[in-house]
Protein backbone atom coordinates (compact mmCIF):
# COMPACT_ATOMS: atom_id res chain seq x y z
CA UNK A 1 0.00 0.00 0.00
CA UNK A 2 2.89 2.40 0.68
CA UNK A 3 3.56 4.89 -2.08
CA UNK A 4 7.15 5.63 -1.06
CA UNK A 5 8.85 2.24 -0.79
CA UNK A 6 12.15 3.80 -1.92
CA UNK A 7 11.94 6.59 0.64
CA UNK A 8 15.23 7.00 2.57
CA UNK A 9 16.59 9.45 5.11
CA UNK A 10 20.01 7.87 5.47
CA UNK A 11 22.58 10.60 5.85
CA UNK A 12 19.90 13.34 5.76
CA UNK A 13 19.42 16.12 8.30
CA UNK A 14 15.90 15.89 9.67
CA UNK A 15 14.25 18.27 12.12
CA UNK A 16 11.26 17.06 14.11
CA UNK A 17 8.99 19.81 15.45
CA UNK A 18 7.30 18.96 18.75
CA UNK A 19 8.40 16.44 21.36
CA UNK A 20 5.05 14.99 22.37
CA UNK A 21 4.32 11.27 21.87
CA UNK A 22 4.26 11.34 18.06
CA UNK A 23 7.30 13.60 17.73
CA UNK A 24 9.40 11.42 20.00
CA UNK A 25 8.35 8.30 18.07
CA UNK A 26 9.23 10.00 14.77
CA UNK A 27 12.64 11.09 16.06
CA UNK A 28 13.50 7.58 17.24
CA UNK A 29 12.35 6.05 13.95
CA UNK A 30 14.36 8.53 11.90
CA UNK A 31 17.55 7.90 13.89
CA UNK A 32 17.10 4.15 13.44
CA UNK A 33 16.88 4.76 9.67
CA UNK A 34 20.18 6.63 9.55
CA UNK A 35 19.13 10.28 9.76
CA UNK A 36 20.85 13.01 11.74
CA UNK A 37 17.88 14.13 13.84
CA UNK A 38 17.21 17.31 15.80
CA UNK A 39 14.09 17.28 17.97
CA UNK A 40 12.91 20.85 18.58
CA UNK A 41 10.46 21.81 21.32
CA UNK A 42 9.43 24.98 23.16
CA UNK A 43 9.70 23.33 26.54
CA UNK A 44 12.91 23.66 28.54
CA UNK A 45 12.91 20.04 29.67
CA UNK A 46 11.58 16.70 28.45
CA UNK A 47 10.79 13.52 30.36
CA UNK A 48 12.61 11.43 27.73
CA UNK A 49 15.75 13.58 27.45
CA UNK A 50 18.27 11.02 28.62
CA UNK A 51 16.87 8.22 26.47
CA UNK A 52 16.64 10.42 23.39
CA UNK A 53 20.21 11.68 23.70
CA UNK A 54 21.44 8.12 24.23
CA UNK A 55 19.66 7.11 21.01
CA UNK A 56 21.51 9.84 19.11
CA UNK A 57 18.77 12.50 18.92
CA UNK A 58 20.00 16.06 19.25
CA UNK A 59 17.65 18.18 21.35
CA UNK A 60 16.81 21.83 20.77
CA UNK A 61 14.80 22.96 23.80
CA UNK A 62 13.34 26.27 24.91
CA UNK A 63 12.16 27.31 21.43
CA UNK A 64 12.53 26.74 17.71
CA UNK A 65 15.54 28.21 15.88
CA UNK A 66 14.74 29.08 12.28
CA UNK A 67 18.12 27.83 11.04
CA UNK A 68 17.36 24.36 12.45
CA UNK A 69 14.41 24.21 10.07
CA UNK A 70 15.74 26.01 7.00
CA UNK A 71 18.98 24.03 7.16
CA UNK A 72 17.28 20.63 7.25
CA UNK A 73 16.71 18.24 4.36
CA UNK A 74 13.30 17.31 5.79
CA UNK A 75 11.02 18.62 8.55
CA UNK A 76 8.56 16.31 10.32
CA UNK A 77 5.80 17.79 12.49
CA UNK A 78 4.13 16.35 15.55
CA UNK A 79 0.32 16.78 15.33
CA UNK A 80 0.29 19.32 18.15
CA UNK A 81 2.41 21.78 16.16
CA UNK A 82 0.29 24.08 13.92
CA UNK A 83 1.45 24.13 10.30
CA UNK A 84 1.23 27.94 10.43
CA UNK A 85 4.26 28.17 12.74
CA UNK A 86 6.72 30.80 11.37
CA UNK A 87 9.63 28.33 11.40
CA UNK A 88 7.63 25.93 9.22
CA UNK A 89 6.81 28.74 6.79
CA UNK A 90 10.51 29.59 6.67
CA UNK A 91 11.38 25.95 5.95
CA UNK A 92 8.89 25.77 3.08
CA UNK A 93 10.21 29.02 1.61
CA UNK A 94 13.70 27.51 1.74
CA UNK A 95 12.46 24.53 -0.27
CA UNK A 96 12.50 22.07 2.66
CA UNK A 97 9.71 19.45 2.53
CA UNK A 98 7.44 19.57 5.60
CA UNK A 99 5.40 16.43 6.38
CA UNK A 100 3.53 15.11 9.40
CA UNK A 101 4.45 12.12 11.57
CA UNK A 102 1.56 10.09 10.13
CA UNK A 103 2.89 10.65 6.62
CA UNK A 104 6.44 9.75 7.66
CA UNK A 105 5.40 6.44 9.22
CA UNK A 106 3.15 5.53 6.29
CA UNK A 107 6.06 5.73 3.86
CA UNK A 108 7.71 2.79 5.61
CA UNK A 109 4.70 0.62 6.45
CA UNK A 110 4.46 -2.76 4.75
CA UNK A 111 0.88 -3.63 5.70
CA UNK A 112 -2.54 -2.24 4.77
CA UNK A 113 -4.00 0.81 6.53
CA UNK A 114 -7.53 1.36 7.81
CA UNK A 115 -7.79 5.04 8.77
CA UNK A 116 -10.70 6.33 10.86
CA UNK A 117 -11.55 9.98 11.30
CA UNK A 118 -14.56 12.11 12.28
CA UNK A 119 -15.47 14.78 14.78
CA UNK A 120 -16.55 12.26 17.38
CA UNK A 121 -16.38 8.52 17.92
CA UNK A 122 -12.91 7.96 16.46
CA UNK A 123 -11.35 6.23 19.46
CA UNK A 124 -14.29 3.92 20.14
CA UNK A 125 -14.60 2.91 16.47
CA UNK A 126 -10.85 2.45 16.04
CA UNK A 127 -10.52 0.29 19.14
CA UNK A 128 -13.57 -1.85 18.34
CA UNK A 129 -12.51 -2.28 14.71
CA UNK A 130 -9.15 -3.56 15.89
CA UNK A 131 -10.83 -6.02 18.26
CA UNK A 132 -13.16 -7.28 15.55
CA UNK A 133 -10.27 -7.90 13.16
CA UNK A 134 -8.27 -9.65 15.89
CA UNK A 135 -11.30 -11.84 16.71
CA UNK A 136 -11.42 -12.70 13.02
CA UNK A 137 -7.83 -13.93 13.07
CA UNK A 138 -6.16 -10.92 11.43
CA UNK A 139 -2.75 -9.57 12.44
CA UNK A 140 -3.65 -6.09 13.70
CA UNK A 141 -1.84 -3.06 15.11
CA UNK A 142 -3.98 -0.22 16.49
CA UNK A 143 -2.65 3.28 17.03
CA UNK A 144 -2.20 6.71 15.52
CA UNK A 145 -4.05 9.36 17.51
CA UNK A 146 -4.62 6.79 20.29
CA UNK A 147 -2.21 4.33 21.83
CA UNK A 148 1.08 4.00 19.97
CA UNK A 149 2.06 6.59 17.39
CA UNK A 150 2.19 5.07 13.91
CA UNK A 151 5.97 5.65 13.83
CA UNK A 152 6.28 3.23 16.75
CA UNK A 153 4.64 0.49 14.64
CA UNK A 154 6.85 0.66 11.56
CA UNK A 155 9.37 -1.97 12.63
CA UNK A 156 6.55 -4.42 13.46
CA UNK A 157 4.76 -3.86 10.15
CA UNK A 158 4.58 -6.90 7.85
CA UNK A 159 2.87 -7.59 4.52
CA UNK A 160 -0.04 -9.24 6.34
CA UNK A 161 -0.41 -6.57 9.06
CA UNK A 162 -3.50 -4.40 9.09
CA UNK A 163 -2.87 -1.04 10.77
CA UNK A 164 -6.07 0.41 12.25
CA UNK A 165 -5.27 4.09 12.64
CA UNK A 166 -7.21 6.84 14.39
CA UNK A 167 -6.48 9.97 12.35
CA UNK A 168 -7.15 13.50 13.61
CA UNK A 169 -7.45 16.62 11.48
CA UNK A 170 -4.09 17.74 12.87
CA UNK A 171 -2.50 14.59 11.45
CA UNK A 172 -4.37 14.59 8.16
CA UNK A 173 -3.57 18.20 7.26
CA UNK A 174 0.13 17.23 7.03
CA UNK A 175 -0.15 14.17 4.75
CA UNK A 176 0.96 13.84 1.15
CA UNK A 177 1.14 10.21 -0.06
CA UNK A 178 -0.93 8.68 2.78
CA UNK A 179 -3.34 6.22 1.18
CA UNK A 180 -5.61 4.07 3.34
CA UNK A 181 -7.06 0.86 1.97
CA UNK A 182 -10.22 1.70 3.94
CA UNK A 183 -10.90 5.32 4.93
CA UNK A 184 -13.72 5.95 7.41
CA UNK A 185 -15.42 9.31 7.99
CA UNK A 186 -17.78 8.85 10.92
CA UNK A 187 -19.38 12.32 11.03
CA UNK A 188 -18.56 16.00 10.76
CA UNK A 189 -19.43 19.06 12.84
CA UNK A 190 -17.50 22.24 13.77
CA UNK A 191 -14.54 21.61 16.10
CA UNK A 192 -10.95 22.67 16.75
CA UNK A 193 -11.70 26.23 15.68
CA UNK A 194 -9.03 27.33 18.14
CA UNK A 195 -6.54 25.70 15.74
CA UNK A 196 -8.17 25.75 12.29
CA UNK A 197 -8.92 29.18 10.82
CA UNK A 198 -12.44 28.18 9.76
CA UNK A 199 -14.89 25.29 9.56
CA UNK A 200 -13.96 25.01 5.87
CA UNK A 201 -10.27 24.56 6.74
CA UNK A 202 -11.17 21.90 9.31
CA UNK A 203 -13.31 20.09 6.71
CA UNK A 204 -10.52 20.29 4.14
CA UNK A 205 -8.11 18.62 6.59
CA UNK A 206 -10.56 15.78 7.26
CA UNK A 207 -11.28 15.33 3.55
CA UNK A 208 -7.60 14.66 2.82
CA UNK A 209 -8.13 11.11 4.13
CA UNK A 210 -9.66 10.31 0.69
CA UNK A 211 -7.10 12.28 -1.35
CA UNK A 212 -4.85 9.43 -2.51
CA UNK A 213 -7.36 6.61 -2.63
CA UNK A 214 -8.02 4.78 -5.88
CA UNK A 215 -10.86 2.62 -7.17
CA UNK A 216 -9.14 -0.32 -5.46
CA UNK A 217 -9.82 1.23 -2.04
CA UNK A 218 -12.90 1.80 0.10
CA UNK A 219 -14.53 4.82 1.75
CA UNK A 220 -16.87 3.94 4.62
CA UNK A 221 -19.34 6.80 5.10
CA UNK A 222 -22.20 7.75 7.39
CA UNK A 223 -25.40 7.91 5.34
CA UNK A 224 -27.07 9.77 8.23
CA UNK A 225 -24.53 12.63 8.04
CA UNK A 226 -24.92 14.74 4.88
CA UNK A 227 -21.75 16.73 5.56
CA UNK A 228 -19.66 13.54 5.54
CA UNK A 229 -21.16 12.39 2.25
CA UNK A 230 -20.40 15.76 0.66
CA UNK A 231 -16.79 15.70 1.87
CA UNK A 232 -16.19 12.35 0.16
CA UNK A 233 -17.99 13.23 -3.06
CA UNK A 234 -14.81 13.80 -5.07
CA UNK A 235 -13.08 10.64 -3.88
CA UNK A 236 -12.29 7.77 -6.27
CA UNK A 237 -12.71 4.92 -3.78
CA UNK A 238 -15.64 2.53 -3.76
CA UNK A 239 -18.17 3.49 -1.09
CA UNK A 240 -19.85 1.46 1.62
CA UNK A 241 -22.49 3.35 3.58
CA UNK A 242 -23.57 2.73 7.15
CA UNK A 243 -26.68 4.00 8.89
CA UNK A 244 -28.55 3.84 12.17
CA UNK A 245 -31.78 3.56 10.21
CA UNK A 246 -32.91 1.03 7.62
CA UNK A 247 -33.31 3.81 5.05
CA UNK A 248 -30.57 2.65 2.66
CA UNK A 249 -30.88 -0.45 0.50
CA UNK A 250 -27.17 -1.15 0.18
CA UNK A 251 -24.98 -0.80 3.25
CA UNK A 252 -24.55 -1.74 6.90
CA UNK A 253 -27.60 -0.71 8.92
CA UNK A 254 -29.54 -1.23 12.11
CA UNK A 255 -32.54 -3.32 11.12
CA UNK A 256 -34.84 -4.57 13.86
CA UNK A 257 -32.74 -6.05 16.65
CA UNK A 258 -29.48 -6.38 14.74
CA UNK A 259 -26.78 -4.69 12.72
CA UNK A 260 -27.00 -6.20 9.24
CA UNK A 261 -25.35 -5.98 5.83
CA UNK A 262 -28.13 -5.14 3.43
CA UNK A 263 -27.87 -5.85 -0.32
CA UNK A 264 -31.26 -4.79 -1.69
CA UNK A 265 -33.70 -7.42 -0.44
CA UNK A 266 -30.92 -9.66 0.86
CA UNK A 267 -30.07 -9.37 4.57
CA UNK A 268 -26.87 -10.67 6.16
CA UNK A 269 -27.03 -10.48 10.00
CA UNK A 270 -23.77 -9.25 11.58
CA UNK A 271 -24.16 -8.21 15.25
CA UNK A 272 -27.24 -8.48 17.52
CA UNK A 273 -27.96 -5.22 19.33
CA UNK A 274 -28.30 -7.20 22.57
CA UNK A 275 -24.53 -7.83 22.51
CA UNK A 276 -23.72 -4.09 22.77
CA UNK A 277 -22.70 -2.96 26.28
CA UNK A 278 -22.26 0.76 25.54
CA UNK A 279 -24.28 3.74 26.75
CA UNK A 280 -25.75 6.14 24.22
CA UNK A 281 -27.13 5.74 20.68
CA UNK A 282 -24.15 7.57 19.16
CA UNK A 283 -21.88 4.82 20.49
CA UNK A 284 -24.11 2.27 18.79
CA UNK A 285 -23.40 4.17 15.56
CA UNK A 286 -19.69 3.55 16.21
CA UNK A 287 -20.41 -0.19 16.45
CA UNK A 288 -22.26 -0.03 13.13
CA UNK A 289 -19.28 1.72 11.52
CA UNK A 290 -16.81 -0.81 12.94
CA UNK A 291 -19.03 -3.64 11.66
CA UNK A 292 -18.94 -2.13 8.17
CA UNK A 293 -15.14 -2.02 8.20
CA UNK A 294 -14.86 -5.54 9.60
CA UNK A 295 -17.21 -6.83 6.91
CA UNK A 296 -14.97 -5.33 4.23
CA UNK A 297 -11.95 -6.93 5.89
CA UNK A 298 -13.58 -10.37 5.71
CA UNK A 299 -14.44 -10.83 9.39
CA UNK A 300 -17.38 -13.17 9.96
CA UNK A 301 -20.44 -12.26 12.03
CA UNK A 302 -19.55 -14.58 14.93
CA UNK A 303 -16.14 -12.93 15.39
CA UNK A 304 -17.69 -9.45 15.22
CA UNK A 305 -20.23 -10.38 17.86
CA UNK A 306 -17.56 -11.84 20.19
CA UNK A 307 -15.60 -8.61 19.95
CA UNK A 308 -18.67 -6.49 20.72
CA UNK A 309 -19.71 -8.68 23.66
CA UNK A 310 -16.27 -8.25 25.21
CA UNK A 311 -16.14 -4.47 24.72
CA UNK A 312 -17.44 -2.32 27.57
CA UNK A 313 -16.28 0.95 26.02
CA UNK A 314 -13.32 3.28 26.47
CA UNK A 315 -12.26 5.19 29.52
CA UNK A 316 -13.64 8.75 29.42
CA UNK A 317 -16.27 7.93 26.74
CA UNK A 318 -19.68 7.72 28.50
CA UNK A 319 -17.88 5.68 31.14
CA UNK A 320 -20.05 4.67 34.13
CA UNK A 321 -18.22 5.66 37.33
CA UNK A 322 -20.36 5.01 40.39
CA UNK A 323 -23.77 5.43 41.97
CA UNK A 324 -24.14 7.69 44.99
CA UNK A 325 -27.46 7.93 46.81
CA UNK A 326 -29.27 6.57 43.78
CA UNK A 327 -27.60 9.09 41.45
CA UNK A 328 -25.53 7.67 38.59
CA UNK A 329 -22.27 9.43 37.63
CA UNK A 330 -20.92 9.14 34.07
CA UNK A 331 -17.55 10.35 32.75
CA UNK A 332 -17.55 11.65 29.17
CA UNK A 333 -14.39 13.75 29.33
CA UNK A 334 -13.70 12.89 25.66
CA UNK A 335 -16.73 15.02 24.74
CA UNK A 336 -14.51 17.97 23.91
CA UNK A 337 -16.83 19.74 21.44
CA UNK A 338 -20.43 20.95 21.35
CA UNK A 339 -21.73 18.13 19.17
CA UNK A 340 -20.17 15.41 21.35
CA UNK A 341 -21.68 17.00 24.46
CA UNK A 342 -25.09 17.15 22.76
CA UNK A 343 -24.93 13.44 21.95
CA UNK A 344 -24.02 12.68 25.57
CA UNK A 345 -26.92 14.76 26.88
CA UNK A 346 -29.33 13.01 24.52
CA UNK A 347 -28.27 9.65 25.98
CA UNK A 348 -30.08 10.33 29.28
CA UNK A 349 -33.53 11.21 30.57
CA UNK A 350 -35.08 13.89 32.75
CA UNK A 351 -33.41 15.29 35.83
CA UNK A 352 -29.97 15.26 34.24
CA UNK A 353 -27.12 17.31 35.72
CA UNK A 354 -24.35 18.24 33.27
CA UNK A 355 -20.86 19.52 34.04
CA UNK A 356 -19.81 21.74 31.13
CA UNK A 357 -16.78 23.88 30.48
CA UNK A 358 -13.05 24.20 30.04
CA UNK A 359 -11.14 25.95 27.27
CA UNK A 360 -13.53 27.01 24.51
CA UNK A 361 -12.77 25.51 21.07
CA UNK A 362 -15.51 27.14 19.03
CA UNK A 363 -19.13 26.40 18.29
CA UNK A 364 -22.26 27.67 20.02
CA UNK A 365 -23.36 26.53 23.48
CA UNK A 366 -26.91 27.53 22.51
CA UNK A 367 -27.00 24.35 20.40
CA UNK A 368 -27.33 22.52 23.72
CA UNK A 369 -30.40 24.45 24.86
CA UNK A 370 -33.07 22.17 23.35
CA UNK A 371 -31.74 18.83 24.65
CA UNK A 372 -30.99 20.39 28.05
CA UNK A 373 -34.40 22.01 28.39
CA UNK A 374 -36.19 18.85 27.21
CA UNK A 375 -34.55 16.96 30.09
CA UNK A 376 -35.10 19.74 32.67
CA UNK A 377 -31.36 19.58 33.11
CA UNK A 378 -29.14 21.49 35.48
CA UNK A 379 -25.77 22.77 34.26
CA UNK A 380 -22.66 23.32 36.36
CA UNK A 381 -20.12 25.44 34.47
CA UNK A 382 -16.37 25.14 35.06
CA UNK A 383 -13.18 26.58 33.59
CA UNK A 384 -12.48 29.49 31.26
CA UNK A 385 -15.72 28.99 29.33
CA UNK A 386 -17.95 29.68 32.35
CA UNK A 387 -19.04 33.17 31.23
CA UNK A 388 -19.89 31.90 27.73
CA UNK A 389 -21.94 29.03 29.15
CA UNK A 390 -23.84 31.27 31.55
CA UNK A 391 -24.58 33.79 28.79
CA UNK A 392 -25.72 31.12 26.31
CA UNK A 393 -27.87 28.97 28.58
CA UNK A 394 -29.23 31.14 31.41
CA UNK A 395 -32.93 31.82 31.21
CA UNK A 396 -34.06 28.47 29.87
CA UNK A 397 -31.74 26.21 31.87
CA UNK A 398 -30.61 26.36 35.49
CA UNK A 399 -26.89 27.22 35.41
CA UNK A 400 -24.46 27.58 38.32
CA UNK A 401 -20.69 27.94 38.41
CA UNK A 402 -18.02 25.95 40.21
CA UNK A 403 -14.36 26.90 40.73
CA UNK A 404 -13.00 23.35 40.44
CA UNK A 405 -13.98 19.74 39.82
CA UNK A 406 -14.57 18.96 43.48
CA UNK A 407 -17.13 21.74 43.81
CA UNK A 408 -18.69 20.84 40.46
CA UNK A 409 -19.28 17.22 41.45
CA UNK A 410 -20.86 18.24 44.72
CA UNK A 411 -23.08 20.90 43.14
CA UNK A 412 -24.21 18.41 40.52
CA UNK A 413 -25.04 15.84 43.18
CA UNK A 414 -26.97 18.40 45.23
CA UNK A 415 -29.11 19.24 42.19
CA UNK A 416 -29.80 15.60 41.26
CA UNK A 417 -32.48 13.26 42.57
CA UNK A 418 -32.39 9.48 43.05
CA UNK A 419 -32.74 7.74 39.68
CA UNK A 420 -31.17 10.62 37.75
CA UNK A 421 -27.71 11.01 36.23
CA UNK A 422 -24.76 13.38 36.51
CA UNK A 423 -22.64 13.44 33.36
CA UNK A 424 -19.44 15.35 32.77
CA UNK A 425 -19.57 16.21 29.06
CA UNK A 426 -17.48 19.39 28.94
CA UNK A 427 -17.86 20.45 25.26
CA UNK A 428 -14.46 22.08 25.71
CA UNK A 429 -10.76 21.31 25.77
CA UNK A 430 -9.18 20.60 29.14
CA UNK A 431 -6.01 22.68 28.96
CA UNK A 432 -7.16 25.54 31.19
CA UNK A 433 -7.31 23.27 34.25
CA UNK A 434 -5.77 19.92 33.27
CA UNK A 435 -2.96 18.41 31.21
CA UNK A 436 -5.43 16.66 28.89
CA UNK A 437 -8.92 15.16 28.77
CA UNK A 438 -7.66 11.96 30.42
CA UNK A 439 -6.43 13.81 33.51
CA UNK A 440 -9.73 15.71 33.64
CA UNK A 441 -11.63 12.43 33.52
CA UNK A 442 -9.48 10.85 36.22
CA UNK A 443 -9.97 13.85 38.51
CA UNK A 444 -13.73 13.69 37.96
CA UNK A 445 -13.75 10.01 38.88
CA UNK A 446 -11.62 10.62 41.95
CA UNK A 447 -14.02 13.29 43.16
CA UNK A 448 -17.03 11.03 42.56
CA UNK A 449 -15.43 8.21 44.54
CA UNK A 450 -14.54 10.65 47.31
CA UNK A 451 -18.17 11.80 47.38
CA UNK A 452 -19.28 8.17 47.51
CA UNK A 453 -17.05 7.51 50.55
CA UNK A 454 -18.40 10.59 52.32
CA UNK A 455 -21.97 9.54 51.53
CA UNK A 456 -21.42 6.04 52.87
CA UNK A 457 -19.85 7.35 56.08
CA UNK A 458 -22.79 9.73 56.59
CA UNK A 459 -25.29 6.89 56.12
CA UNK A 460 -23.47 4.71 58.68
CA UNK A 461 -23.52 7.41 61.36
Amino acid sequence: MTAERGFSVRGKRVTVAGAARSGVAAAELLVSRGAAVTLSDRRDRLDDEERLRAAGVELELGGHNESTFTGADLVVTSPGVPLSQPVLDAARRAGVPVIGELELAFRWLRGKVIAITGTKGKSTTTTLTGRMLEAGGQRVLVGGNIGLALSSQVDASTEDTIHVVEASSFQLEAIDTFRPWIAVLLNFSPDHLDRHASVEEYAAAKSKIFMRQTDQDWAVLNADDTASLAMAADGRARQLLFSMTAGIRDGVVVDGNAIVRRHGDRIEPLVPLSSIRLLGPHLVADVVAASAVAWLAGVDAAAMTRAVEGFAGLEHALEPVAEVGGVRFVNDSKATNIESARRAIESFGEGLAVILGGRFKGGDFRDLLEPLAARRATVIAIGEARPLIVEALSGRVSVSEAPDMSAAVRKAFASATPGSTVVMAPACASFDMFRDYAERGRVFKQEVLRLQEEWNVTREQ
